[in-house]
């Protein structure tokens, strides 16, 4: 599986934001931005979204690809495919401090999507799905502490602490998604 390795926060610092989710990220400061073209304003709003998810270019640009040919807001559809991601709801329920860490988990099998052991961090969530930490991954130290320390959870999300569960309530709306990104400028870079 390819994934980003690389300097996480040097990327943070670049935009401005803290995309890879670490509280330390942006400790040293952003660095100052120069005068940027439009077609420049574009692509590093593509690359901050795909920092944000840790999702490489080629299944980025498969994201977008639907995205377009959806009847909404293809910039809203966008972000709510990859807000759905289950590496991503994971992060966002608390079981993880990054989507790094989320995704490592994942991968690992710790997790159950309605019963059934899901190991693809790219599998899509729908409504009503509910997310089980494995009953053996339940005495590791690491799950117990970030998942009772973390009690900000999305408005779309219901988490169960006693249970090591969550539930995907809703859809999320755009202004749930707590990403600063504007969607136009990536629908602009890719309708060209």
């Amino acid at each position: 599986m390819a994934r980003t390795r690389g300097p996480r926060f040097k990327v943070s610092r670049s935009f401005g934001v803290n995309v890879c989710g670490h509280p330390k990220a942006l400790k040293r400061g952003a660095k100052p931005l120069r005068k940027i073209s439009e077609y420049g304003k574009q692509l590093r709003e593509k690359q901050k979204l795909k920092a944000y998810y840790g999702v490489l270019e080629k299944q980025f640009a498969r994201y977008v690809e639907k995205a377009l040919k959806a009847k909404e807001n293809p910039g809203e559809k966008l972000i709510l495919r990859l807000e759905m991601r289950l590496d991503n709801i994971v992060y966002r329920l608390g079981f993880a401090n990054s989507i790094r860490q989320a995704r490592q988990m994942v991968n690992h099998g710790h997790f159950l999507v309605n019963g059934n052991k899901i190991d693809i961090p790219s599998y899509e969530l729908q409504v009503g799905d509910s997310i089980t930490l494995r009953e053996k991954s339940r005495s590791t130290q690491l799950f117990k502490d970030n998942f009772a320390a973390s009690n900000i959870v999305a408005p779309y999300l219901e988490k169960n602490i006693d249970g090591y569960t969550g539930k995907v309530a809703t859809l999320p709306q755009r202004e749930d998604i707590p990403i600063e990104i504007t969607e136009s400028l990536i629908v602009e870079y890719y309708s060209k």
